[in-house]
């Protein structure tokens, strides 16, 4: 296999990551608080001796760098239960991990367990400042509501605060498999910076028509590239047939 069916196979590779990450996005279009993917890729550039031209002597390929998340908001779908909440902004609501650990999630659907303890719609708990469960007393559950702060509100005032985490650096948000996320050098925001709002959650920002849309071009730029690999195939077949007239 010569240098370019390598590049050609970069490429390809480049391009299924990128139809298995449009795939996804549309798979999630209606998957509350999910926040569409963007594949990322470097160039590699390759400097070799032997060419006999300088300017093939450096051969570019593409590197799978990962995916970053589009932390455009979702739209406001209200859900006529006081508890549900959309976070206004950038950040993550911080829940108990299964098995342990903290997790995050943009899904905003709340519940009170039997426990008592406020948690959000897969059971695990809703943590609150300091990463501490938010519990309430059974004669409050009838007036709880949250404020735009993120204070639980009961009859008798204040029962805690959801905690709202943002991270500096979106790339180190990753998907878990279970619909929660993990995240690294998350910090928490202050009542004054968080801005909640209750009686719904916040909807997918996946756009179908720009993910059609985009399947379509991978899918000419695939077409394209096995098009220029079965020409190079042919290129090489007739150069050896000839070299074999010589012989």
């Amino acid at each position: 296999m010569d240098i370019s069916s390598y590049v050609l196979l970069s490429h390809e590779q480049a391009l299924r990551r990128r139809l298995d990450i449009a795939a996804n996005n549309m798979a999630n279009v209606s998957t509350v608080g999910f926040k569409r993917e963007q594949p990322v890729f470097h160039e590699y550039v390759e400097k070799g001796t032997d060419a006999v031209v300088d300017a093939a002597k450096t051969t570019s390929f593409v590197l799978d760098y990962g995916a970053v998340h589009d932390t455009t908001a979702g739209s406001f779908q209200p859900t006529g239960n006081p508890l549900d909440v959309m976070i206004d902004g950038p950040g993550y609501l911080a829940v108990e991990a299964p098995g342990g650990g903290t997790a995050y999630t943009r899904a905003g659907f709340v519940k009170v367990l039997e426990s008592g303890d406020l948690a959000v719609a897969g059971g695990q708990r809703l943590l609150g400042e300091g990463g501490k469960p938010i519990n309430v007393p059974p004669e409050e559950i009838p007036s709880l509501s949250i404020a735009a702060d993120g204070s639980v509100m009961g009859a008798k005032g204040p029962l805690g605060r959801i905690a709202v985490t943002v991270f500096p650096n979106e790339a180190s948000v990753d998907p878990r498999g279970d619909g929660l996320l993990t995240g690294t050098g998350g910090q928490e925001l202050g009542a004054a910076q968080t801005k909640l709002r209750s009686g719904g959650v916040e909807g997918s920002n996946v756009q179908p028509i720009v993910e059609t849309t985009d399947m379509v071009e991978i899918l000419r730029a695939y077409q394209s590239s096995q098009q220029m690999n079965e020409s190079m195939a042919d290129m090489r077949k007739r150069a050896l047939d000839r070299l074999g007239r010589f012989g």
